[in-house]
């Protein structure tokens, strides 16, 4: 199973050595106030790690080039106390290659109307600096995130903590490593793209394997092992026979667990964090992988279906984004199948042939063994079972040639009317945000897959702040979309990233 990591974010606060000493030393026991109690709140996923005041161009350069070269420091978070003249952070900022955020808060709360003198204005003005600071990002042109509002507040440090998880996925981004057996699938665009361009821009590597060369380690793996997992397999989950013979059935789930066992040893041998597989291109292997992949997004692996790298590498990240989240709902890859058109129900019926992530499953699992008319193989086993309730965005990034573009979707996902007896695969049925007939023709316009990455637990901010953050276009559908707006973002769009 793959990992966390304990990352960290520096807090530096800026000032300068105009009002002296004293000034300077109510800064600094500020800040530290500040972290200690932003560590205390329980809200933010990763600790802040309080730095010195930054009052010089030389001490800013060399804070944010020690931030660059700290493995553990996802990002900086800034706060100017006083005023800081934007020159002094002209070259910290050039060099800086981490996100930030803009806390844009002061110490106090409420103006000490009945003590308030020029010492206080001048000490207390981030009202003052923090236009200073904003300034000279806008003035570079570089992206950062500014959160408003009173540092003691639940709202902000909530943004704080939100924006944590996008640098966490910003930071990840550049350690994804896609195993892609075969090829894509053949005549389909859509989850094909530039690997090369989705390195420069992305970091990510996306390498190819010849099918039986992964095919070998499942092969290796022993039959008491296989025999362990299965036995886990039957302690975990409800067992469908549906009249197949127990020892049949049996044989076909254990297929599954050696899958599972020799793909995520040559997953961990060879460093990668996503694997993406081609039901056209199965070698040696005696069934499409399906339990198997199931099992290995909900260790943290990302996965994409017919050669879909970009797919694969997105449910990585958005992974990596919501984990350690309390009460996490689930993040999987998903496919959109059929409509359901009946006024007042609308909807889309999600899924895929097998592979579909069981931690957004509600209720109870189940191993069923079917026919699959795909791939040529013995019938695969499978995990079964129909998603949970609530919003959760789903999101495609798409290859434009010019451009990668992310497309992010709210949508609320419910039950089905009914339930499918005769459909062998796990569900998740979503209306699309503003409705079916407004989300459905908005996300073909943008160009959007077929295939998402879907998670219940990140939102479309966090997800346009991840794309803001690797200077790609982000469009949202949500609510307030109209097709009218839409087309004319596009166009603009198409002029402002234009090469």
């Amino acid at each position: 199973m793959l990992k966390r990591k304990e990352y960290k974010f520096w807090f530096c606060t800026g000032s300068q050595d105009l009002y002296g000493d004293e000034c300077l030393a109510h800064v600094a026991e500020h800040s530290r106030i500040i972290v200690e109690k932003l560590n205390k709140s329980g809200r933010l996923p990763y600790e802040v790690v309080l730095k010195p005041t930054l009052i010089t161009n030389e001490l800013i350069r060399k804070t944010f080039n020690e931030a660059n070269m700290d493995e553990t420091c996802a990002g900086v978070i800034t706060w100017m106390h006083t005023f800081s003249p934007a020159k002094s952070w002209i070259l910290g900022l050039q060099e800086y290659r981490k996100p930030l955020l803009h806390l844009h808060t002061q110490f106090n709360r409420e103006i000490p109307y009945d003590t308030i003198d020029m010492d206080f204005m001048n000490e207390n003005q981030s009202a003052h600096g923090g236009r200073e600071f904003g300034h000279i990002f806008t003035r570079m042109n570089i992206e950062r995130k500014v959160v408003v509002g009173y540092w003691e507040d639940e709202a902000v440090q909530k943004k704080i903590a939100s924006w944590m998880r996008t640098a966490v996925g910003v930071i990840e981004s550049s350690h994804v490593r896609v195993m892609r057996v075969a090829d894509n699938m053949r005549n389909v665009a859509v989850t094909d793209g530039d690997k090369v361009e989705a390195q420069i821009r992305f970091g990510w590597e996306v390498d190819a394997y010849p099918v039986n060369e992964v095919a070998e380690a499942v092969e290796a793996v022993s039959d008491s092992d296989v025999k362990a997992l299965t036995d886990e397999y039957y302690d975990t989950y409800e067992i469908l026979l549906e009249g197949r013979d127990p020892e049949e059935f049996r044989r076909h789930v254990a297929v599954q667990a050696q899958i599972e066992l020799g793909f995520e040893r040559f997953l961990d041998e060879n460093n990668y964090q996503a694997i993406v597989t081609h039901f056209g291109d199965l070698g040696s292997l005696k069934q499409l992988p399906g339990l198997a992949m199931q099992r290995l997004m909900q260790k943290g692996y990302g996965f994409g279906a017919e050669g879909d790298w970009k797919t694969a590498a997105m449910v990585r990240i958005m992974k990596i984004m919501t984990e350690g989240m309390k009460d996490a709902k689930g993040t999987s890859f998903m496919e959109d199948y059929t409509y359901n058109l009946v006024p007042g129900k609308e909807g889309i019926l999600q899924a895929h042939m097998l592979e579909v992530c069981p931690t957004i499953a509600d209720g109870p699992i189940s191993i069923k063994v079917q026919p699959l008319s795909m791939g040529e193989r013995e019938d695969p086993a499978r995990l079964v079972f129909t998603s949970k309730t609530g919003p959760a965005v789903a999101t495609s990034l798409i290859d434009l040639g010019d451009r990668f573009r992310l497309i992010i979707n709210d949508v609320n996902c419910k039950k089905t009317e009914k339930p499918m007896p005769k459909l062998p695969v796990a569900t998740a049925f979503w209306t699309p945000e503003p409705n079916l007939q407004t989300g459905a023709e908005a996300w073909i316009l943008c160009g959007g897959a077929h295939h998402t990455a879907f998670s219940y637990d990140l939102t479309s901010e966090q997800m346009g702040d991840w794309a803001a953050a690797m200077g790609i276009e982000a469009v949202y559908i949500d609510k307030d979309t109209t097709i009218r707006g839409l087309k004319n973002e596009l166009r603009w769009n198409d002029a402002a990233y234009r090469k």
